[in-house]
């Protein structure tokens, strides 16, 4: 099945609130207390599902370790690495679609995907933990994208709120919004902090992908397809490759293989998970 199929039900799934569009602004009910593994607003009107960034960002400023979300994205990430960024996304998917638009393009220096480190870090993790505030939500584009905005909308309340700060969260939002149109995947490859942590398990995780030297021609279709401009097979499966498939697909010569581990591989990632795990659990009881 194509990879749009995915990302648009990746899209409409967590945001399935369709009460908002009668006055029943936000989503509070049980499912709330579930983060899907990728990323969404908590604070979106047609959310049901919260954020993990968010949950991440909450339980620092309470100064707790978040075992269920770090098992979700510990799972997922042990699994398919950054997949879920290539086929379930909805920024992700906005990304893609907005640099379909005719325009001149650009191609982001490699250095600038260190960032989205920092960004988890720093930003997501240590400046709530020391502040008290959620300052990634406060500043996420697509938070202002798909609460910020539509709550100003349809709050008078909310409205009368806004000051000079939320200028600066449009300013940002524009920022990324022109940079989604000339650049490929500019929020994937250089600020998003659950795609940090999902690109750590890109070399480790069940299902990967390898290139097969001889059979590659240096044909050079491979990076032209790549959303994040890798330098295909050289850059499989490094820190930027979300797993889209686009290279495996499009090879003409069959270079680009998709594997997954053995059983024995898998049993053994799964042991080292819970002798880490584990003792973490027993600290937090």
């Amino acid at each position: 099945m194509k990879r749009r199929v995915f990302q648009i039900l990746g899209t409409i799934i967590p945001n399935t609130h369709f009460q908002a569009f009668a006055g029943k602004i936000l989503y509070q009910g049980p499912l709330k207390g579930f983060c899907i593994p990728v990323f969404n607003c908590y604070a979106c009107p047609l959310a049901i599902f919260s954020c993990p960034i968010g949950v991440i960002q909450h339980f620092a400023i309470i100064r707790t370790i978040p075992f269920y979300t770090l098992g979700i994205i510990g799972m997922t990430g042990a699994t398919i690495g950054r997949m879920s960024c290539g086929w379930f996304c909805p920024f992700g998917f906005m990304q893609d679609m907005m640099y379909k638009i005719r325009s001149f393009k650009i191609r982001i220096p490699k250095v600038f995907g260190y960032f989205k480190y920092v960004s988890f870090v720093g930003v997501a993790v240590i400046i709530p933990f020391l502040t008290g505030e959620p300052w990634f939500s406060k500043l996420c584009p697509l938070g202002t994208l798909e609460a910020g905005i539509p709550l100003a909308i349809a709050s008078s309340e909310i409205r009368s709120l806004l000051g000079g700060f939320f200028i600066l969260k449009l300013v940002i939002l524009g920022v990324f919004l022109f940079l989604f149109v000339v650049s490929r995947r500019p929020f994937c490859v250089t600020t998003c902090p659950l795609g940090a942590i999902y690109s750590l398990f890109n070399r480790v995780s069940l299902v990967r992908l390898e290139a097969d030297q001889e059979l590659c021609h240096d044909c050079g279709i491979c990076e032209k397809v790549c959303p994040t401009e890798l330098k295909i097979p050289e850059e499989l499966d490094s820190l930027n490759c979300i797993r889209c498939l686009d290279c495996w697909k499009e090879c003409p010569q069959g270079a680009i293989k998709l594997n997954t581990w053995s059983i024995g591989q898998s049993l053994s990632l799964i042991e080292r998970i819970r002798d880490v795990i584990l003792p973490l659990t027993k600290g937090g009881d």
